[in-house]
């Protein structure tokens, strides 16, 4: 387990590193620079860089941990990468439901995969995991509703970076919902309108709404204020596991 700086988690844990490029939202990927500058470091997990490597080792890590815990599964991965074998993803779930003084955060692009191997019966959830998909742009809203069409229990979003507007989404189903503009030396923009159509669209469905980052170059300074406030809500269901 690790500490990070996403304010929407409190730790992280990699049983995988390493992935490839499926959408836009992948164009500035955070960790795949992340794992350039370990692999400079020498850190042994990153030896392989980005190439997509299972851990199974890391597998062991969360029993030691007894304080309880928002985690963020794979930060510097993809769990339902089509090369991670449904094999590994069960260990994956088994881990997680065998601690479940821990809230388990996994959050995929590959929705296609998710939905089919839960339709397969492959996938036994865990009370304590929340599943989400990333949802960056107009061209990838399908993943909503593959994620809704799961058993996961609590399901969510995370629009970041968002790229384009998202009218009319349907929130059926989804518990939580984040949005974050894009940061980094070459940020893609983001508009303040698409922030308050999405934060409306919350409102209107009754889904909570986290509003990350405004982004940029300096991401820090951009703040997360959207019309005076800060909006850090968090999924109800959250009370219900502590």
């Amino acid at each position: 387990m690790a500490s990070t700086k996403i304010e929407w988690t409190e730790n992280t844990w990699n049983p995988v590193t390493g992935c490839s490029k499926i959408s836009t939202g992948c164009k500035h990927c955070y960790a795949e620079v992340m794992t350039r500058r370990l692999q400079a470091m020498g850190q042994e997990k990153y030896s392989n860089g980005f190439e997509l490597t299972l851990h199974p080792e890391a597998l062991n890590d969360p029993y030691n941990w007894k304080k309880p815990k928002m985690i963020f599964v794979n930060s510097m991965s993809d769990l339902f990468h089509k090369d991670v074998p449904v094999e590994f993803i069960q260990r994956v779930f088994k881990v997680i439901r065998e601690n479940p003084h821990h809230v388990f955060q996994v959050l995929t692009k590959r929705s296609d995969i998710l939905l089919y191997y839960d339709r397969e019966g492959w996938l036994e959830w865990p009370h304590n995991l929340w599943m989400g998909v990333t949802v960056e742009s107009n061209l990838v809203t399908k993943r909503i509703a593959q994620l809704s069409s799961t058993k996961a229990r609590v399901k969510f979003l995370s629009c970041e970076p968002l790229l384009t507007p998202l009218p009319e989404m349907n929130l059926s189903g989804i518990d939580w919902v984040i949005v974050g503009g894009e940061s980094g030396r070459t940020p893609r923009p983001i508009k303040e309108e698409w922030v308050v159509d999405i934060k409306f669209q919350c409102e209107q469905a009754g889904v909570p709404f986290y509003f990350k980052q405004w982004g940029g170059t300096n991401k820090k300074k951009a703040g997360k204020i959207l019309n005076g406030k800060v909006y850090n809500e968090m999924p109800v269901k959250e009370i219900e596991l502590m």
